[in-house]
């Protein structure tokens, strides 16, 4: 008789759960459950993970393991950035979301008070201030999802089905806002000029197909876009809908889109108060102007103010809930599930610890860095700049000759983590507020030799003669 091993830690493996479970969807099999994933998807062989450890002190002496061959930006100097970026998180944002009515609260309503909906409220608030619009959303999962709901809302407000991507966009992001509207929309890239949007290319292609033009400011490489204002005009002449996908850390400085003609504004929150985290805490925020058809098109939750039967007195609450995907369930428009509630609290403390004049001094000190950055790199042997455009916080640097893969590998070896690769030849740059002046010089020497071992040879001869002439 065959012996079923069921699995410790995974209760579907037990055949009686196995078999109820199948019965309670109409499966007679596995197969069956399944039958609707292409055969190409499937993987066919057990997966390549370790065998099962039943005992628990040994699968946690398993997991430290993995754990302990993480180093961090504590440990390590890094530029790394496209999308998940190491700025400094005050003390007591941790301490305000580790409180346990924020850490562990899930949608809340039956079993809390209104504080989170009114911390939540205060975070919109703050946010609104900042890009100047008049409604934000409870944070969604990620930037990724807040903007390809931003593309999905333009395709629903104008019924057409072509977005224009007039910005370098990173990657990942790319890929995932395809595959979230792909059901709808087809996006065309329009190629950029010196890192910004080519305008006259645009112009040339809009017409009545299409829904939006995307805008990703800083781009992909860093590159703020300063057209804004003129593509928003043509793209409002041919009927579109302005979609900005942003990064909120600059506009203590910086224009907000809003006040540059975009009608709606998406991005990601984790450079307000959320740490890396080995890959990051992320959050989505979308943000609108005080129109009825944009903010009746958003599909997840708003939190207001609310009357109640005393008088004088106010709540926080849900507003225009019944737009909601949540409302809707299978006939909602689209589907916004769980909320990223606790990381929009540690946004709103950051925004409230800081101020406009912090984050205006935040901003100064980005651009400041960012042009120290690129000054110093430009000026090794070698090795440009990707574009002439202006850059906050990332940028790409080209080398004539060296191979990016040699170089990561050569400073890796210092305790550097260089940056991200882009191709062959080049390389994504990022610093932060937590990057020094200091930080700064040591990568540009260390790229220096990378690329020119014989610099390094000169450098130790000269520390050779001084050696001798001390003796």
């Amino acid at each position: 008789m065959t012996q079923t091993f069921v699995h410790p830690y995974i209760p579907n493996t037990a055949p009686e759960t196995h078999a109820e479970m199948l019965a309670a969807v109409g499966a007679a099999s596995v197969e069956d459950f399944y039958a609707d994933v292409p055969e190409d998807l499937r993987l066919r062989r057990p997966l390549d993970v370790p065998a099962p450890l039943p005992a628990e002190q040994d699968l946690a002496r398993h997991v430290r393991g993995i754990l302990a061959q993480n180093r961090t930006t504590e440990e390590r100097l890094s530029f790394l950035g496209a999308g998940t970026y190491n700025h400094y998180v005050p003390a007591v944002v941790d301490e305000v979301i580790r409180r346990s009515e924020f850490l562990t609260a899930y949608a809340g309503e039956p079993y809390e008070d209104h504080g989170r909906f009114q911390a939540l409220f205060e975070y919109q608030s703050l946010m609104a201030e900042l890009l100047a619009m008049d409604v934000v959303n409870v944070p969604t999962y990620d930037g990724y999802q807040a903007a390809a709901t931003g593309l999905a809302m333009a395709g629903r407000l104008t019924g057409r089905g072509v977005v224009l991507a007039v910005s370098d966009v990173l990657p990942e992001k790319d890929s995932k806002v395809r595959d979230y509207t792909r059901a709808g929309l087809e996006i065309e890239r329009i190629p950029t000029a010196g890192g910004i949007a080519d305008l006259a290319a645009l112009q040339a292609r809009l017409s009545g197909d299409v829904a939006a033009v995307w805008i990703e400011t800083p781009s992909f490489t860093g590159a703020v876009e300063t057209q804004l204002r003129e593509i928003a005009e043509a793209a409002h002449a041919a009927g579109a809908v302005v979609v900005v996908g942003t990064d909120p850390i600059g506009y203590g400085v910086l224009t907000p889109p809003a006040l540059q003609g975009a009608d709606i504004v998406t991005g990601d929150i984790q450079s307000l108060g959320l740490h890396q985290w080995f890959g990051g805490a992320h959050a989505g925020f979308i943000a609108v102007h005080d129109e009825p058809r944009f903010v009746s098109e958003m599909p997840s939750r708003l939190f207001g103010l609310e009357s109640t039967d005393v008088p004088g007195e106010y709540g926080f609450g849900d507003v225009a809930y019944d737009r909601t995907s949540f409302a809707h369930r299978e006939e909602g428009k689209e589907w916004v599930g769980t909320a990223a509630a606790l990381w929009g609290i540690a946004a709103g403390v950051h925004l409230a610890l800081m101020g406009p004049q912090g984050m205006a001094d935040l901003g100064e000190l980005l651009l400041a860095r960012t042009a120290y950055a690129q000054r110093q790199l430009a000026a090794i042997p070698g090795v440009g700049l990707g574009d002439d455009a202006l850059h906050l916080r990332e940028f790409t640097v080209r080398f004539d000759t060296a191979r990016v893969a040699d170089v990561v590998t050569a400073l890796r070896a210092q305790g550097i983590e260089p940056g991200v690769v882009v191709d062959e030849h080049t390389l994504l740059v990022c610093v932060t507020e937590a990057t020094s002046a200091s930080d700064i010089d040591r990568l540009a020497a260390a790229l220096a030799t990378a690329i020119d071992p014989e610099e390094q040879d000169a450098c130790d001869a000269l520390s050779d003669d001084g050696k001798e002439e001390t003796k």
